[in-house]
C-alpha cells in the first residue's frame, strides 16, 4: 500500500512520478531487488497499475542512469516499454538521469530520445550534471558547455522531450565530489553561484528554440 498512500497523498498535485527507478543492470538484465527477486518482472506492471489507481492524471515514468544514448541498457528499457504498452500498462514516460562526464557523452542521444517518443512516451532528463576531473580549466569548461548544449538540443529538438532537471544548481552543493573523489564542477553555476560557460550554452539553445504548448508547473500545493 506504499504506492496507494504516497500517490494518494499527492493526488492531483504532481506532474509525474518515477514509478520505477534503476531496475536494470548495465548489460540490460534485471537488477536484483526485493521486488524482482520475489515476483520477477511482474512487479513493474503491478507498480504502474497501482500508481494509476492512486492518481488517474499524473504521468508515470521509468527512470535510470546510463540510458541517455543507445546501448544495452537503454535498449532493455525500450523493449520493456514496448512490452508494457502492448499489455496496456500505463507507462507514459522515460527518464534519463544523465549523470554524464565532460568529453565522454554517450552516442546518439537525440536518436535515443526520439525512439522513446515514437512509442508515444514522454522523455525527460531528470538529474543532469556533467562532471570533470578537477581542477576545472578553461578547456574543460568549454567542452562542458558544448556537452550541455548537446543534451539541451536533443531535448528541445524532440516534441516529446518535456524537461531537463539539473541535479542541484551550483557546484558547492553537488553530490559529485562526495561520490567521485577528484571530480566535480558538474553544474551550471560555480561554487560562488556565478554562471559558467555551460549556463550560457544552455541559454543560447533555449533562446533559439521554438516553444509550443503550455506548462503549468511541476507541483501544485
Amino acid at each position: 500500500n506504499h504506492i496507494a498512500n504516497e500517490g494518494g497523498h499527492y493526488k492531483g498535485k504532481l506532474y509525474a512520478w518515477d514509478v520505477t527507478n534503476e531496475i536494470m543492470n548495465e548489460d540490460g538484465t534485471w537488477r536484483s531487488s526485493v521486488w524482482y527477486n520475489t515476483i520477477g518482472p511482474a512487479f513493474v506492471p503491478i507498480a504502474f497499475r497501482a500508481a494509476r489507481a492512486a492518481d488517474p492524471n499524473v504521468k508515470l515514468y521509468m527512470n535510470d542512469y546510463n540510458v541517455e544514448g543507445t546501448g544495452a541498457k537503454s535498449n532493455a528499457y525500450y523493449t520493456l516499454a514496448q512490452t508494457l504498452l502492448a499489455q496496456g500498462v500505463p507507462v507514459q514516460g522515460m527518464g534519463a538521469q544523465a549523470h554524464l562526464i565532460v568529453g565522454s557523452l554517450p552516442g546518439n542521444i537525440a536518436t535515443n530520445v526520439n525512439r522513446f517518443v515514437a512509442l508515444g512516451l514522454e522523455f525527460a532528463f531528470t538529474e543532469l550534471d556533467i562532471r570533470m576531473t578537477l581542477p576545472a580549466t578553461s578547456s574543460l569548461l568549454a567542452t562542458q558547455a558544448t556537452n550541455y548544449a548537446t543534451v539541451t538540443s536533443a531535448c528541445v529538438g524532440s516534441p516529446g522531450c518535456v524537461g531537463i532537471t539539473t541535479w542541484d544548481t551550483s557546484d558547492d552543493h553537488s553530490w559529485i565530489p562526495g561520490v567521485f573523489p577528484g571530480e566535480g564542477a558538474a553544474l551550471l553555476f560555480d561554487g560562488n553561484k556565478k554562471p559558467k560557460p555551460a549556463y550560457n550554452a544552455v541559454a543560447d539553445v533555449l533562446a533559439a528554440a521554438t516553444v509550443t504548448g503550455s506548462f503549468t508547473g511541476w507541483y501544485t500545493p
